[in-house]
């Protein structure tokens, strides 16, 4: 048997692209969720809160939860460059077409075998 960590996915936003994606395993679950973990408790608090300026944190929160996904989840952006030099999904993140990371993120959250309901979350 010859298991491979990663599976390359092509992009269906922008033609040329491809991700690939680390696939789940039990380590790397454990890493996903240490990464997350107070990140996600906080927000959670914050939402639950009445004020705005709770909420506005809350919502930076979720999207630095998304940013830990793609970079945690994407091993390698092939076909793109920001700013002149090669795509990693640090730079997709910082400073990439948002379609394309948004894309991303949905790949890597398909491949830790979230519900439709948790990967909106």
């Amino acid at each position: 048997m010859n298991y491979e960590s990663v599976v390359e996915k092509g992009s269906g936003v922008s033609a040329g692209v491809s991700f690939v994606v680390r696939r789940m395993s039990f380590g790397r679950r454990m890493e996903l969720m240490r990464r997350i973990r107070e990140v996600a408790q906080r927000a959670e608090f914050l939402a639950a809160g009445n004020g705005a300026g709770e909420k506005m944190e809350a919502a930076l929160l979720s999207l630095e939860i998304e940013r830990l996904y793609v970079t945690w989840g994407i091993a390698e952006v092939r076909g793109l460059e920001v700013d002149g030099a090669a795509a990693t999904a640090e730079s997709l993140a910082e400073a990439g077409p948002e379609e394309l990371f948004r894309e991303a993120l949905a790949l890597v959250k398909a491949e830790c075998g979230l519900s439709e309901d948790e990967r909106k979350n």
